[in-house]
């Protein structure tokens, strides 16, 4: 379960970015850094969790999927961090154009790869369900 937030997050980020070129309104510029944020901080929880599941449960980790699956997710938490620090240091409406909406809309790409291959593992090799994996 700790994997829907980040992933809500990251589109999030791309959203608020959408919002304040839109609108123009600052808030949403602020917003998208709490949204990256949060999706780096609760990612690298789910991220954590996910580590000690690959390196503990043999099934898992016998599966070429799985560590495909944990590098695109690192590289994906590599984008989230990168997106909030950016923000961080840039400001909330100078990180908006061009780099906080390229590196969102990267995030967000990611993300839907990362889950892919993690829907992949659950419904095609039924890892992390009741059904013994094959």
């Amino acid at each position: 379960m700790l994997v829907a937030f980040p992933v809500a997050l990251a589109f999030c980020t791309f959203g608020t970015d959408a919002l304040y070129l839109w609108t123009g309104d600052a808030f949403w510029a602020r917003a998208a850094i709490w949204a990256a944020g949060a999706a780096f901080l609760i990612g690298l929880l789910a991220g954590l969790v996910g580590t000690v599941e690959l390196l503990m449960v043999p099934g898992i980790r016998l599966r070429a999927a799985s560590w495909t699956h944990f590098v695109i997710a690192m590289t994906l938490l590599s984008i989230l961090g990168l997106n909030w620090g950016y923000r961080l240091h840039s400001g909330a409406d100078e990180a908006v154009l061009p780099y906080g909406l390229l590196i969102s809309a990267l995030a967000m790409g990611m993300t839907a790869l990362t889950g892919w291959h993690g829907g992949k593992l659950v419904f095609e090799y039924q890892v992390g369900s009741s059904k013994p994996s094959g």
